[in-house]
């Protein structure tokens, strides 16, 4: 399996962010971001090129911006107090303390979907992801393409709320039939 091929024709069809990765540190060799309403013409491309569904799941991005920002505020202040230190017992000026570099900004509000594929035939791990507005947590459903897709996005309906357009049978599959809650959203409240 070549990923440098599925990398490109990826990007010809506008995928937003195509990116190898080192596998044996992620789990897979290609990371791509695409906006939700190319979602289907990426996994057309998987599946073109023989790839099978893996899982697909959700991520609650609620409170991860502020969460970054706190880490990065408090290992600049340990840096800060370590430097004085160590160069006076050098007999140096401490240099100036610079605010570290901002991580790519993720939308409070946001929701994203994870979808991994693999091949059998090359070490070839991809895995799709698309962001969605939490207020309106919806994507086009990929049961048409995968069946075996119904199940992941059924429960990922169930835990995150995010609504798979066109999904044959978009009913809870783990939670209550009347459940009208999600419970691995960071703001669920039991």
């Amino acid at each position: 399996m070549n990923c440098a091929a599925i990398k490109e024709k990826l990007t010809v069809i506008g995928v937003e962010m195509v990116s190898e990765a080192e596998y044996a540190r992620k789990g897979f060799a290609l990371d791509v971001q695409v906006a939700p309403h190319l979602l289907v013409a990426a996994v057309s491309v998987l599946d073109a090129e023989g790839f099978f569904i893996e899982a697909i799941t959700g991520v609650d991005w609620l409170g991860e911006q502020a969460a970054l920002r706190k880490e990065a505020e408090a290992k600049v202040a340990a840096e800060a107090k370590a430097q004085p230190e160590a160069e006076a017992a050098a007999g140096e000026a401490p240099p100036l303390v610079s605010q570290p570099a901002e991580q790519g900004e993720i939308p409070e509000d946001a929701l994203e979907v994870v979808y991994d594929f693999n091949h059998y035939e090359g070490l070839c791990r991809v895995t799709i992801r698309a962001r969605l507005p939490r207020s309106k947590p919806e994507i086009a459903t990929i049961s048409s393409i995968y069946p075996g897709a119904n199940w992941h996005e059924r429960e990922t309906h169930d835990f995150f709320g995010i609504i798979f357009v066109g999904h044959p049978y978009l009913v809870p599959l783990l939670l209550p039939e009347d459940a009208d809650f999600h419970p691995l959203l960071k703001d669920f409240r039991s």
